[in-house]
């Protein structure tokens, strides 16, 4: 699957990879992108997908909004509202429809992932940086805030303080700090960020996909819910989980001291 701004690939077997392909533009968030990964995520449903990478080209993982879209004349009075309906609130569904995914998302992060960019790694599972990338929130600097669910997602992800520091001051986090602070998986150099990335995607997906699916599911809900309730939620998904095909390979393969396969 193609189009202008992104390409979805397979580079192995059950491992899916977005490029983010509109590198001379750094890949910013076009309506033409938001139309990609729309139509490969819902690609991706059936298909015996076990992980999603999610990486860009040229010198940006994804450099957030497209600014052309904030200085058309056609947008009146109202602007702002206008955009949200129409822009912005796509975006934020874009990006919170990785976090509800059953299979893992890792985010390969190439090149700059600021702004809508580093909301947008954000809203991965895993995150692996290279060494000469950067990520962050600057919106600031234009006199505009992380508005697709950045600023709540980093507060969870480093805590308020580090959050205030990094958005107030509007700071392009390098990978070795990013990494000190929990928000990375692992940092690699440039060559070797994709295939590390792939190599975790393998990891992935050798374990249980309905393991897995309820498992990332406990965890985002256990944000949200109070204890008694996500607690309740982590017993639902173990009941449905036991007796599954998944289940008995498994247990199965734990009597017979083998790794399991999983179907």
């Amino acid at each position: 699957m193609k189009n202008e701004a992104l390409e979805l690939t397979w580079p192995a077997e059950n491992v899916a990879q977005i490029t983010l392909t509109r590198a001379a533009e750094m890949n910013t968030l076009t309506h033409a992108l938001l139309d990609g990964m729309e139509g490969a995520l819902a690609s991706l449903k059936g298909s015996g997908v076990r992980a999603l990478v999610i990486t860009g080209s040229g010198r940006a993982f994804c450099c957030g909004a497209h600014l052309d879209y904030f200085t058309d004349d056609r947008l009146g009075p109202d602007a702002g509202f206008t955009l949200r309906d129409t822009y912005l609130d796509r975006i934020a569904r874009v990006f919170d429809s990785l976090e509800e995914q059953p299979y893992p998302v890792i985010a390969a992060i190439n090149g700059f992932a600021l702004g809508g960019g580093g909301e947008l790694a954000l809203s991965c599972d895993f995150r692996l940086m290279a060494t000469t990338a950067r990520i962050g929130l600057p919106e600031v600097k234009l006199g505009a805030i992380a508005g697709a669910g950045g600023v709540q997602k980093l507060i969870r992800h480093v805590g308020r303080s580090k959050a205030l520091e990094w958005i107030l001051l509007a700071t392009h986090v390098t990978a070795e700090e990013a990494e000190r602070r929990g928000l990375v998986y692992a940092i690699a150099e440039p060559e070797a960020l994709l295939p590390q990335a792939l190599a975790l995607a393998e990891r992935l997906k050798a374990l249980s996909p309905r393991a897995v699916a309820q498992s990332k599911a406990s965890i985002y809900l256990s944000e949200d819910a109070d204890l008694r309730s996500a607690r309740r939620f982590g017993l639902e998904a173990l009941s449905l989980l036991i007796g599954s095909a998944d289940w008995t390979e498994g247990i199965a393969a734990f009597h017979a001291k083998r790794p399991p396969k999983f179907g």
